[in-house]
């Protein structure tokens, strides 16, 4: 294959105009939570947040949930540059409305898990978690 040198400049154009343009605008947390709540009300009873004060390592830091009568929740880590870290959805059969997972955080930051209830309301419950360097606090 031979490459002219208008070829090749148009190779070389397209490669930089690639990687001046961003390739992903991050949302912010109240955009996330928008999205999922499509601006309605949410209150601050009925959903259950495990997560641990002091976390060693923010690569793997243990969280549950528990949303009795809920049908989707969504964990938000906002400091995160992503800050939708997981959504569980369940279903009618489901035994019940909770979830576990480990999920990794930047630094210490605010965790938020927001449930949709069966009725279409909204209910929050928050966990600040620090995350230390090497296990030190520090």
């Amino acid at each position: 294959m031979e490459f002219s040198r208008r070829g090749t400049f148009a190779l070389g154009l397209g490669a930089v105009a690639l990687s001046v343009m961003p390739f992903r605008l991050q949302a912010s947390t109240d955009d996330v939570i928008a999205e999922f709540t499509g601006g309605a009300n949410v209150t601050d009873d009925g959903v259950s947040l495990t997560a641990p004060e002091i976390a060693e390592n923010g690569n793997t830091v243990p969280i549950s949930v528990d949303a009795p009568g809920a049908v989707s929740v969504i964990l938000i880590a906002t400091g995160n540059p992503v800050p939708s870290v997981a959504t569980f959805n369940f279903g009618e059969l489901a035994a019940s409305q909770s979830a576990a997972t480990r999920i990794r955080l930047a630094g210490t930051q605010n965790v938020l898990a927001i449930a949709k209830m069966a009725d279409g309301s909204f209910k929050r419950a928050s966990s600040t978690v620090k995350v230390t360097i090497g296990g030190c606090g520090g």
